[in-house]
């Protein structure tokens, strides 16, 4: 499957070199070169530098031709906006989206895309940990 993620941060470069071992094509988006040095050793996907608000950008990264989007940049916002244009401009298939804030999370859910909020799921498996007796309990 083809895929584009924007940010490549830890989550981002995780996502990246995960679907990478698992042989699918990926390509890498972020507004900066350094941010690379995230990705696993032996990534052979791409790296594109750009901002992800940005249809050009978007572009030369090749959103034209990609199955899925990752919307994964610190900024619920920017993550929102990307996934937007990804979804309605280019027609991508999944479109995947981080949102931290929970309440944005479920609005932007009710909008129609994919999204995830960590903020949620952290609090529920700490929760878990401390009701249920440990990580084990909670699904690790």
């Amino acid at each position: 499957m083809k895929i584009l993620i924007m940010g490549c941060g830890r989550l981002g470069a995780r996502l990246a070199g995960t679907l990478d071992a698992q042989g699918h094509d990926v390509t890498v988006l972020d507004i900066n070169q350094s941010a690379f040095r995230r990705l696993p050793e032996g990534f052979r996907g791409r790296r594109a530098v750009g901002n992800g608000m940005d249809g050009p950008a978007l572009e030369r990264a090749g959103i034209q031709d990609v199955e899925a989007f990752f919307a994964v940049t610190q900024g619920d916002n920017r993550n929102y906006f990307a996934s937007q244009l990804a979804r309605e401009v280019y027609g991508v298939k999944r479109v995947l989206c981080r949102i931290y804030d929970p309440v944005r999370e479920q609005i932007f859910r009710e909008m129609g895309l994919e999204t995830f909020s960590p903020t949620s799921i952290g609090a529920q498996i700490m929760a878990d940990m401390l009701l249920k007796g440990g990580p084990a309990a909670a699904g690790r």
